[in-house]
């Protein structure tokens, strides 16, 4: 059961003629607990199944709630009926959309400890539902969707490169949203909205010479001040040539890990994605002039 504040003014039904006015329990400050009614109206902090804070619609309002809220402010059983017929383009109801995004909604809500019921009419962008049919883990994979991960942006080693047995190969990717990360990206229904953001957190280097490399970065790109030195942070030597590979060049294949965490709809975890990239290099070896 998650928690969203009322910022709306809402419509009263209640089993008597009138409904007392509340008090306001306490003045946190997210209003935790906070309950006003009149005759008419109401500004409540209520518990509504099935619909996440600030996602949807009932007044834009935020997730709140917290410790100490009574009782008496919380509203369950919650049920959603389509407004037949739909209310006017600019009709407060609305709130600031057009008729054919989303749809406007009667919201009806028992008052837990009295029964009485409050009813209003609210917009969602999409139809709410119980929030127990929609799995936030779904919703995580649909996010990552969205991103358009790519395999590794191979900076180093080129295919049009130069390279030789013994010299240390320094070994880089080129850095971007959708070949390193960090990406994000959201993914919403019935009410839960999941939030994933992914970064690659490791690149395995299959060199075509029986070896892997495995570095936790993108690797440093190479500096010509560095002479024959090994690179720092990701790197290779070749100990024989690739004259006997097919068509005289080394297969390398640069293998990326994303790492995906996400959360949202009161739930977390964690996703893992793999994409590569090729290229073929050529392994030469050094030719001593006599």
């Amino acid at each position: 059961m998650l928690t969203r504040r009322i910022a709306a003014v809402a419509t009263c039904l209640v089993t008597a003629l009138s409904l007392p006015a509340v008090a306001v329990a306490d003045e946190g400050p997210k209003g935790s607990g906070n309950a006003e009614c009149g005759m008419y109206t109401c500004q409540v902090e209520v518990k509504v199944p099935g619909q996440a804070g600030g996602q949807g619609g009932g007044g834009g309002g935020s997730a709140g709630g917290g410790a100490g809220g009574g009782e008496d402010t919380d509203l369950t059983n919650c049920t959603y009926e389509l407004a037949d017929p739909q209310p006017p383009a600019g009709s407060l109801e609305w709130e600031g959309h057009e008729p054919g995004d989303g749809a406007v909604y009667e919201e009806t809500c028992r008052w837990n400890n009295s029964g009485d019921t409050i009813v209003r009419m609210v917009w969602f962008a999409e139809p709410p539902g119980d929030e127990a049919a929609v799995d936030p883990a779904v919703l995580a994979q649909q996010a990552v969707d969205k991103m358009t991960l790519l395999g590794p942006d191979i900076a180093s080693p080129r295919a049009a490169g130069k390279y030789v047995v013994g010299v240390p190969m320094w070994l880089w990717v080129n850095q971007s949203v959708t070949a390193y990360g960090p990406n994000t990206a959201s993914a919403s229904a019935g009410g839960v909205t999941v939030r994933a953001t992914a970064k690659v957190s490791k690149i395995d280097w299959k060199m075509g010479d029986g070896s892997t490399v495995t570095c936790t970065g993108p690797g440093t790109p190479y500096n010509g001040s560095a002479g024959m030195a090994e690179s720092p942070t990701c790197g290779h030597v070749y100990s024989k040539t690739s004259a006997s590979a097919p068509g005289g060049k080394y297969a390398v294949t640069a293998i990326s890990t994303w790492t995906i965490d996400w959360q949202g709809g009161g739930a977390a975890g964690q996703l893992t994605e793999i994409r590569q990239s090729d290229v073929q290099v050529a392994i030469g070896e050094v030719q001593v002039v006599r």
